[in-house]
């Protein structure tokens, strides 16, 4: 893992603060836009993206678009048919993939978020397009974005070219130029923050994200905690949070406490009793979505990305966290957790967790059951979640 020093790197704290500096920089773009995604939705949020996408090419930047063929199954013959009327380019992440099934390669998502503007900005996060606030009765879905500037943003940038002529290859089934689309540069010192870069994929990286949480856990000292909203640890993540609150740690998670995908939210519930009984604390986000995809460790280690702690992030899609080594930064990102611990989350007591009752213990059974019969049958990572 390569950290590299000189960035400035701004925490951006759901949509509200994050659609409107994307929508800016996108404006203010000169010669290239590249976005990754792989939600893009036709609602007010996608709609003010692709017209400003457009604008953009309209008047000659560079505009390529990558999206998921299953998350945003519906953008090519949506908003996506602006971007192109406009002369930008929008491709398609496995399109002949869009209907899911058990077979490990169909299974194979593009989930990082990210935007690289002019070679010199970058965005990096959990935040898909689409409206913070389309679910009636629930607040805003609660996840963070980064805006980054300096020296981090050249392999930000390369990375995204590379799966970009990855991409037009599988498509047009030749190689890919050897040659850069266009150059990424190399952005000079801007600040004092040193970061890095972590992707996880199927060929070089498979186990590189997790295994930078992993060495932050092991190396942990004082407090571990993190938000994350699909959260299934393998044994190896579960044995790594419970060393650390036995070394006297103060560990906590905060996760999903709405019902959004039922399997995953049970599955979870079935971890919750050996993370209460080593004294790991637990709450659950109840205001509206839990979409976060962070961490803070001690007091100079911190993550913010697209990639979930579960099997599906950490063994089959593409992602991208960034890690940053930090003691301001990640000051900041434990000081909003908190807020949103105390505001807005409720915790789950052990002695609260076993008055539930049978059917509720029964489901979680069943759903963590079922998830590692997923995993078998796929033959991904399954022996990570055998008890």
């Amino acid at each position: 893992m390569d950290f590299l020093p000189g960035n400035r790197i701004t925490l951006l704290e759901t949509g509200a603060q994050y659609f409107p500096a994307l929508l800016a920089a996108i404006d203010a773009a000169q010669h290239s836009i590249q976005l990754e995604t792989y939600i893009f939705a036709a609602d007010t949020t996608g709609r003010a993206v692709s017209t400003a996408l457009a604008a953009a090419a309209q008047r000659g930047v560079a505009v390529r678009v990558l999206v998921d063929g299953f998350g945003a199954r519906d953008f090519p013959d949506g908003v996506g048919r602006e971007i192109v009327s406009a002369g930008g380019q929008v491709e398609i992440y496995r399109p002949e993939l869009a209907r899911l099934s058990l077979r490990r390669n169909r299974l194979r998502r593009l989930h990082r978020k990210l935007a690289v503007i002019d070679g010199r900005l970058a965005f990096v996060g959990g935040i898909n397009i689409i409206d913070d606030e389309d679910t009636p009765g629930l607040g805003p879905r609660f996840d963070y974005a980064l805006r980054i500037e300096g020296p981090l943003v050249a392999p930000i940038c390369a990375s995204m070219l590379h799966l970009w002529r990855l991409v037009d290859w599988a498509r047009l089934g030749r190689r890919p130029p050897k040659a850069p689309l266009d150059p990424c540069g190399q952005p000079a010192a801007i600040g004092d923050v040193a970061a890095a870069f972590v992707v996880r994929d199927n060929l070089r990286h498979r186990r590189d994200i997790e295994q930078a949480y992993l060495e932050a856990l092991t190396g942990a000292r004082r407090d571990v905690l993190i938000a994350n909203a699909y959260f299934l640890p393998g044994r190896r993540f579960r044995h790594a949070l419970i060393d650390a609150a036995r070394r006297g740690c103060h560990v906590t998670v905060l996760l999903q406490g709405q019902v959004e995908y039922a399997l995953l939210h049970y599955a979870t519930q079935a971890l919750y009793g050996q993370l209460l009984d080593n004294g790991i604390r637990i709450f659950e986000y109840r205001k509206g979505f839990l979409h976060a995809k962070v961490g803070a460790i001690d007091g100079d280690w911190a993550t913010v990305g697209s990639s979930n702690i579960d099997p599906f992030s950490l063994l089959l899609a593409r992602e991208a966290n960034v890690i940053i080594e930090d003691g301001r930064f990640t000051d900041l990102l434990r000081a909003s957790l908190e807020r949103a611990i105390r505001e807005d989350a409720v915790e789950i007591t052990a002695a609260e967790f076993r008055r539930r009752g049978r059917l509720a213990r029964t489901l979680r059974w069943l759903a963590y059951g079922l998830v590692r019969l997923m995993l078998g049958v796929t033959r991904y990572g399954g022996e990570d979640y055998r008890e």
